[in-house]
């Protein structure tokens, strides 16, 4: 699916006037047009479903590595910085780190894949819970290990800028899968190297 930059300008240029404002004064008259390029570029991965977006960074290394069903090795990956959009008011969420942990298989897969599947799916409208849920697919499917962990920390300009108004406000969020969720001794470890 593409984005429609078109439609996007002439839907901009009509809430400028219902804003009361003239679209055709010289401050305003190239927004619509840099505000359509400015969405292409950062809902980008409305574009994509999960499915191709674990085709398009699917860089794994088949190791021989010895990894039994009960092991405890972790690959994590720390306070990667990404920012979406709350589909509830267009909002930007900010501030956004993500940590991407899982037990590796026989898959290994490219450290900076991981950066750029977060990036992906922040570039969509989302729920914070939701960006979690598509990364942990995602990985699942490139790395085909069950036991994925996603921790999100991120500020909402929902709740920072309108509405309640409380800035600084963080908002956690986790999603586990496979052993994360079940092996006690797993999960401990995942979260003393997270708050390390």
């Amino acid at each position: 699916m593409a984005i429609d930059t078109k439609a996007i300008e002439e839907h901009i240029r009509g809430i400028l006037i219902a804003l009361g404002d003239d679209p055709c004064r010289e401050g305003l008259k190239d927004t619509p047009a840099r505000v359509a390029k400015m969405y292409e570029e950062v809902f980008a991965g409305m574009c994509y479903s999960n499915d191709e977006i674990a085709e398009m960074f699917n860089t794994t290394f088949v190791d021989d590595l010895i990894v039994n069903d009960d092991s405890l090795d972790i690959v994590i990956m720390k306070d990667i910085q990404i920012f979406s959009h709350c589909e509830h008011h267009l909002a930007l969420m900010y501030n956004m780190k993500v940590s991407v942990a899982y037990v590796p298989t026989k898959k290994i897969i490219g450290l900076s894949k991981i950066a750029r599947i977060a990036d992906m799916v922040g570039r969509r409208l989302q729920l914070q819970e939701r960006i979690g849920t598509d990364i942990a697919d995602i990985m699942q499917k490139v790395t085909n290990s069950p036991d994925v962990a996603i921790i999100i920390e991120g500020e909402h300009g929902c709740m920072t800028t309108r509405g309640i108004k409380k800035p600084g406000t963080k908002t956690m969020s986790t999603t586990f899968r496979g052993r994360f969720n079940t092996d006690v001794i797993l999960n401990n470890k995942l979260m003393m190297l997270y708050n390390k």
